[in-house]
């Protein structure tokens, strides 16, 4: 599996629920997140993606707690069966 496959899953299942799977992109900042996930209520988090297996840069670990030290949900996802638990995990969050 590749990972734009586990992107796709992502996408689609975030439009199942109402949400969006923004493709987020910062120019001049190296090392953020792949996408800006808007659910219903104003929940939100960013979202690595990588193929299975596959983990973060160690700048993508730095702008991941660069993120979370601001307050913001974010998450790695590598497989298609990860998706699922990470939208009830935003949709969940206080």
């Amino acid at each position: 599996m590749r990972e734009k496959e586990v992107e796709a899953a992502l996408v689609k299942a975030a439009k199942k629920r109402n949400g969006l799977a923004l493709k987020f992109v910062s120019p001049g900042l190296s090392g953020v997140p792949d996408r800006l996930v808007l659910m219903p209520n104003g929940k939100m988090a960013f979202i690595e993606l990588k193929a299975p297996g596959k983990k973060m840069r160690l700048l993508q670990e730095k702008r991941k707690s660069q993120l979370e030290a601001l307050g913001f949900l974010v998450f790695c996802i590598d497989s298609k069966e990860k998706v699922e638990v990470v939208l009830d995990a935003i949709i969940q969050a206080a």
